[in-house]
C-alpha cells in the first residue's frame, strides 16, 4: 500500500458566483417601489496551505479533484446572496505547484504560506445596482461568473539541509537512525529505502535536519532504479554528503569508482554543482571497511574533499561527522541571511493599454479580452433588456468603433472569446457608435420607454 507520494496531478474548480436578482418592490401604498433585486454570492476559492505536520501529498493521490463551493443567488427586499466556502487544501512546506507543461506557479515553503489556485467566479449584479438614470428599472440582473478550473501539478521536495546520497546499502538509513531519532527501515538488500526519510540532529548549538535520499545508481537521472523519482528532495539541501560503502561485497565496485558515478548522475540532474560536499567512508567496523578507508582517503582529500571514517553500526566517526555537517549547515545559513533581497519590481498597467483586440477572420470578426469576454459570461441571453445592455457596455468600451474602422458591415457575424468556447451573434451597431447609419439605441427599458410616452401624452392634454 502506498504510504508516501511525492508528486500528484490535481484538478482544481473553483465555485462559481451567485446570479443577482431581478425584482421590483411591491409594497401597500408604494406602487413605484423600484428594484431592489439583490447581489449574488462569490463563490469559493481553492486555496494550498502549507501544514508543517503533513509529509506527503497521499490524500491528493486519492482524490485528485477538489471543488469549492459556489456562491448563492441574490433575492429581493436587497438581499445579496451568500459567499462560497472556500477549499483549504494542506499541503507539506516544500510543495512546488506547476502546469502540466512545468511553469512554476508558486513554491510553498514555510508554515502557513499559502497560494490561492482557483479563483472563485464574482457574484452577479442584482437590478437594484444596475439601476441608472437612463434605465431607472432594470427588467435583467447579471449572471454570476464561473469559477476558475486549474489543472496542476504538485510536487513534493523535502526541506532539508544536509542529503545523504549514495549506492543502494551503502548505510544512509543506519546513518541516519544513529544520528537522529528517526527509524527508518533497513535491511541488507538494494533498495530497502522506498521514501525519503527526515531527522533532527543537534551538534552543540546548531540543529538541522538531515535527508536520506533512496539509493542512486547509474543511469538515475534517465529513470534507472528509483533516483529519477526522488533526485528532486536533493535540491532544496544546502550540504550533500557522500556515504560510500567501505565494504561492500559487490565485484567491480569500490569507493572511489562510486562517488564518480553518484556525482556524475548529480551532474545530469543539474543545478547542484555549488553545494559543499562531505565523504563519509562507512562500515569502518569491519576489518575490509577500514582498510579500504585507509587506501582511498588520500585520494579523496586529494580531490578537496573533507573525508571521514565512520561506523553507522558502532557509532564510531560519527561525532566528528555531525559537527562538520552543523559547520557547513551553519556557514550556508549565514550567506543566505546576508544575501541582498531582490528588488519587487510592480509593473502596473499602462492607463492607455488596450483592454480587447479584435481580429478579422473568414467567418467574421473575433474580439478576445478580458472585459468583453467576462461580460459575455454574465449576460443572460434570454433577456433582451440584458443582451442591449451587453451591446452599450461594449460601444462604450469602444469594440463597435473598432469594428466598423476595420470595415465591419451591418449583420456580419462576430465572435466574442476563443474559439472553443465563443459567443457569435450578429452585429448591429448602435446610435452610440455608427454615426453613418441610423439605428435605433439597444437596451431600452420598455417600461421606462412607455412611462416617457405617457407623460407626453399628459403633456398634450395640458397644452390644448
Amino acid at each position: 500500500m502506498t504510504t508516501f507520494v511525492d508528486r500528484v496531478q490535481l484538478y482544481a474548480q473553483a465555485g462559481d458566483g451567485g446570479i443577482g436578482c431581478a425584482s421590483i418592490l411591491r409594497e401597500k401604498f408604494k406602487p413605484l417601489g423600484g428594484p431592489d433585486g439583490g447581489n449574488g454570492g462569490k463563490g469559493g476559492d481553492v486555496i494550498l496551505e502549507v501544514e508543517p505536520q503533513i509529509t506527503t501529498l497521499l490524500e491528493f493521490h486519492h482524490r485528485p479533484h477538489q471543488k469549492a463551493t459556489s456562491g448563492r443567488p441574490g433575492a429581493g427586499n436587497n438581499r445579496h446572496g451568500a459567499q462560497g466556502h472556500n477549499t483549504i487544501l494542506r499541503v507539506p512546506s516544500g510543495t512546488v505547484v506547476t502546469t502540466p507543461s512545468g511553469q512554476i506557479l508558486a513554491d510553498l515553503v514555510g508554515a502557513g504560506m499559502s497560494f490561492v489556485l482557483a479563483q472563485g467566479g464574482r457574484g452577479g449584479l442584482g437590478n437594484a445596482a444596475l439601476a441608472s438614470p437612463r434605465r431607472k428599472a432594470p427588467g435583467f440582473a447579471l449572471n454570476g461568473e464561473p469559477g476558475e478550473y486549474r489543472e496542476v501539478v504538485l510536487e513534493l521536495k523535502t526541506v532539508a539541509d544536509v542529503a545523504l546520497v549514495g549506492f543502494p546499502s551503502a548505510g544512509k538509513s543506519s546513518m541516519i537512525a544513529a544520528l537522529s531519532a528517526a527509524r527508518p527501515k533497513i535491511a541488507d538488500y538494494p533498495f530497502t529505502t522506498l521514501v525519503p526519510n527526515l531527522g533532527v540532529v543537534t551538534a552543540g548549538d546548531t540543529v538541522f535536519t538531515v535527508a536520506d535520499v533512496p539509493g542512486l545508481i547509474p543511469g538515475a537521472s534517465q529513470g534507472k532504479g528509483l533516483g529519477l523519482e526522488f533526485l528532486r528532495h536533493v535540491e532544496r539541501c544546502s550540504v550533500l554528503v557522500h556515504v560510500l560503502d567501505g565494504a561492500t561485497l559487490e565485484p567491480g565496485r569500490d569507493p572511489l569508482d562510486d562517488l564518480d558515478a553518484i556525482e556524475k548522475e548529480l551532474e545530469l540532474y543539474g543545478g547542484l554543482a555549488d553545494r559543499p560536499r562531505l565523504v563519509a567512508i562507512n562500515k569502518i567496523d569491519i576489518p575490509d571497511g577500514r582498510t579500504m578507508a585507509e587506501l582511498v582517503r588520500p585520494a579523496l582529500i586529494g580531490r578537496g574533499y573533507h573525508v571521514y571514517e565512520v561506523s553507522a553500526a558502532t557509532h564510531e566517526g560519527l561525532r566528528e561527522l555531525t559537527y562538520g555537517m552543523a559547520a557547513l549547515v551553519a556557514k550556508a545559513r549565514a550567506a543566505v541571511i546576508h544575501e541582498i533581497a531582490p528588488r519587487i519590481v510592480i509593473s502596473p498597467r499602462a492607463v492607455n493599454e488596450e483592454s480587447f483586440v479584435v481580429t478579422r477572420e473568414e467567418a467574421g470578426f473575433r474580439v478576445l479580452g478580458e472585459r468583453p469576454e467576462r461580460w459575455v459570461r454574465q449576460t443572460n441571453f434570454s433577456n433582451d433588456e440584458a443582451v442591449g445592455y451587453l451591446g452599450d457596455r461594449l460601444a462604450r468600451l469602444g469594440v463597435e468603433a473598432e469594428l466598423i474602422a476595420q470595415g465591419a458591415m451591418p449583420g456580419v457575424a462576430v465572435m466574442i472569446g476563443k474559439e472553443e468556447n465563443a459567443v457569435v451573434f450578429d452585429w448591429h451597431p448602435s446610435i452610440q457608435a455608427n454615426t453613418r447609419s441610423e439605428a435605433s439605441p439597444r437596451g431600452t427599458d420598455v417600461r421606462v420607454h412607455l412611462g416617457e410616452i405617457q407623460r407626453n401624452e399628459d403633456n398634450s392634454v395640458y397644452d390644448d
